[in-house]
């Protein structure tokens, strides 16, 4: 069997489990008749393979897989890691199916089209991460597109975060002592120094962002109920696809689709909103509704004036 194939097998048998129980025999029958394996040439899947890929998923993706009890053969996934986590586990897994499909096929441009747009700052993804795992200090120049200035920070880095295809580094400024999010396309000459911070932080990012969309500050407003209505043409594509993980349905009509949200109406949020044009309207919190009619107005104004 492959050795690069490893990934996509856990990937397929995690997708299987999900579905139901199955036996080594259905296991061995699925992977054998999947397209991937198909695609690769591979005719066999031994149960002791099955073991230690088993093993593996646990240590890689923290899923517990074990046999039925009392003469059930069959596999199941006994214990999920927490809802956050897996929904990471999920993306990872998505991560792997789709670069196993371009290293098994070379001559994947002709079928497979990325957007033109590339994320800058990718460079700089490993060494942050290395500094935030070893509590390294971290230096850098930071461009300020709103001001048009350079500065030098030197931070305490803490957390990656991403938001609409762009990485952020979520650190303490060592100047003012306060939580920020510096863009990675905005970051040049990083330095990551050999010096420690001792500071021990309790932010608690995953709770912290539960409630976020896009990148925010901990000085923002508390996340808020948001009720909004659709066009039953977008609100198929917003049910389809969520804005937020706390995204609720909560009333359908022939036209009309009612969503309801619990988070933070942010900027992030506002211009995501305001992306659906006519299709989308904000009805709560009052503060968001303010918001969107004055951008919308002054929008008009500019065009008015032009």
């Amino acid at each position: 069997m492959k050795k690069d194939f490893y990934l996509t097998r856990y990937a397929l048998i995690i997708k299987r489990l999900e579905s139901s129980p199955a036996t080594y025999s259905q296991l061995e029958d699925y992977l054998l008749n999947s397209f991937e394996f198909q695609d690769a040439g591979i005719k066999s899947y031994s149960i002791r393979t099955l073991q230690r890929d088993i093993r593996e998923i646990s240590d890689l993706f923290n899923l517990s897989i074990h046999n039925k009890k009392k003469g059930d053969n069959r596999y199941y996934i006994e214990s999920r890691p927490i809802m956050e986590v897996d929904e990471y586990n999920q993306k990872l897994l998505e991560s792997f199916q789709v670069s196993n499909a371009l290293n098994l096929h070379p001559d994947f441009s002709d079928f497979i089209f990325f957007e033109s747009r590339k994320p800058t700052g990718i460079e700089h993804f490993y060494d942050l991460f290395f500094a935030i795992r070893n509590k390294r200090v971290v230096s850098f120049e930071h461009y300020n597109y709103k001001n048009k200035v350079m500065t030098s920070r030197k931070v305490h880095p803490l957390a990656l975060k991403e938001s609409k295809d762009r990485w952020y580094l979520i650190a303490i400024d060592t100047k003012d002592k306060t939580l920020k999010s510096f863009g990675l396309d905005r970051v040049n000459y990083l330095d990551v120094s050999n010096s420690k911070f001792r500071e021990k932080y309790n932010y608690n990012f995953r709770e912290h962002f539960k409630n976020a969309f896009g990148v925010m500050n901990l000085a923002e407003q508390n996340p808020q109920k948001i009720i909004m209505k659709c066009s039953r043409h977008q609100g198929e594509y917003i049910r389809s696809f969520p804005l937020h993980q706390s995204q609720k349905e909560t009333k359908e009509t022939p036209e009309e689709i009612y969503f309801e949200f619990f988070l933070h109406p942010t900027y992030d949020f506002m211009q995501e909103i305001l992306s659906y044009g006519k299709e989308v309207t904000v009805l709560e919190p009052k503060c968001l509704v303010d918001d969107i009619r004055t951008h919308l107005q002054e929008s008009l104004n500019r065009y008015l004036e032009s």
